[in-house]
């Protein structure tokens, strides 16, 4: 059976109705991409890999709980995720960051008891842990910033020494970090391929790795590769002020997990920029 025939049978198991044609878009850590159309002509999307359950269940929740635009889920387990098809144009003009200001901040608005959330989600084909804290300084510690370290360092991606100066960078950050925001729901994985637009609006925001937090891990991760600029951080300030320090110290600060990350999907150059990042901040 050829892999698309392969994909054919599971969504059309899944949902209980023929599909008429299957194009496989694009394959990845863990997932390929089909265009799926239906006997009915429906046009959807079929991600078929592996641990795609978490993503399913992230995507409803956000329908769920807020007002960003994500794509319906149909179906969602392990091994099979089928969504609506989005309709894109263009990429992210000046009109879409400001579109996507009033979509963030306003995702950024929904409150929560504490940091994390009740259930492990994911980030890209990692796993990602939310034990629940009060305090933002433990949570990012404990749950990002040592446990994506301490997991490129068993991989064999960064080395001992470096490992040392990312926990004594971890032993300053109620210093660094300074007064938080109250925990609030984000998205997550704000970069430029998950942020889909359509006539100079945003279309829909995909692949979350959503959490509770402090809603400026966000922001940091939306400059690490360009997704959003002035036009968005100008509005976003409008809404909701940003703190005094982010641009100077946090944003470096919040991108070492989105760097580590990285580091174990990639390894190479992103190993040198968490090694200088961590360099600037230890001292």
């Amino acid at each position: 059976m050829t892999a698309a025939a392969a994909i054919r049978a599971m969504v059309e198991a899944a949902l209980g109705t023929p599909v008429s044609a299957i194009e496989r878009l694009s394959g990845g850590h863990n997932a390929e991409l089909w265009t799926v159309r239906l006997g009915d002509g429906r046009r959807l999307v079929a991600k078929a890999g592996r641990g795609l359950e978490p993503e399913g269940f992230m995507l409803r929740h956000l329908a769920a709980a807020s007002a960003l635009p994500v794509p319906a889920v149909h179906h969602a387990d392990d091994r099979l995720l089928v969504m609506d098809h989005v309709e894109t144009s263009g990429g992210i003009t000046a009109s879409v960051e400001e579109h996507a200001t009033e979509l963030v901040a306003a995702l950024h608005g929904i409150g929560a008891p504490a940091y994390g959330f009740p259930r492990p989600t994911r980030i890209g084909p990692l796993p990602q842990p939310n034990g629940e804290s009060a305090d933002w300084a433990t949570f990012f510690r404990d749950q990002r910033l040592l446990h994506m370290a301490r997991a490129a360092l068993e991989e064999g991606r960064i080395e001992a020494g470096l490992m040392r100066d990312i926990e004594r960078l971890a032993g300053r950050l109620p210093e660094l970090i300074g007064e938080t925001a109250p925990p609030a729901l984000i998205h997550g994985d704000l970069w430029t391929d998950n942020v889909l637009a359509h006539g100079g609006r945003i279309a829909a925001f995909i692949d979350p790795a959503l959490h509770h937090a402090d809603p400026e891990i966000e922001l940091a991760f939306t400059t690490l590769f360009g997704t959003f600029g002035e036009t968005f951080f100008r509005r976003y300030a409008e809404i909701r002020p940003i703190r005094p320090g982010f641009f100077e110290l946090r944003r470096d600060l919040y991108n070492l997990y989105p760097l580590l990350v990285h580091v174990r999907l990639f390894g190479g150059s992103y190993v040198g920029a968490v090694r200088r990042t961590v360099g600037r901040l230890v001292g």
